[in-house]
């Protein structure tokens, strides 16, 4: 039985990213000096995602809708960051954002709290 559940998930996960795929946002042009701006803004966050989950690929979204380079760490997959999101953010969930400011280390969980963060600090720059 357990199969079968496991089944419904991979299909129900492919159909997902494919419809990220097919709908995602466009990722806004920005000037060279405003793109280094925003690199340097990002540099020191890394969000810890699954592929398949639709949390996680509404964020993933907004991130490209913004037009960020934020380091995606696939939590599920990669063993590394498995345990770092467990061992240093205190809990295995995803999406979560690490963001590292001023030698401070933040873990920011919740897609809509991601979201909110993201579009408060850079919509602005949006093009």
């Amino acid at each position: 039985m357990s199969y079968v559940f496991k089944a419904i998930r991979w299909i129900l996960g492919q159909i997902i990213i494919a419809v990220d795929w097919l709908t995602r946002p466009s990722v806004p042009v920005y000037t060279p000096e405003k793109r280094a701006e925003l690199d340097a803004a990002t540099a020191n966050m890394a969000m810890y995602q699954f592929a398949q989950c639709p949390f996680c690929v509404k964020t993933r979204r907004t991130i490209r809708r913004l037009g960020l380079n934020i380091e995606l760490r696939d939590a599920r997959n990669d063993p590394k960051w498995n345990a770092e999101l467990i061992e240093q953010g205190g809990k295995y969930q995803v999406p979560c954002l690490r963001i590292e400011e001023k030698g401070e280390v933040k873990w920011l969980y919740e897609s809509s709290a991601i979201n909110a963060y993201l579009d408060q600090r850079f919509s602005s720059t949006a093009a």
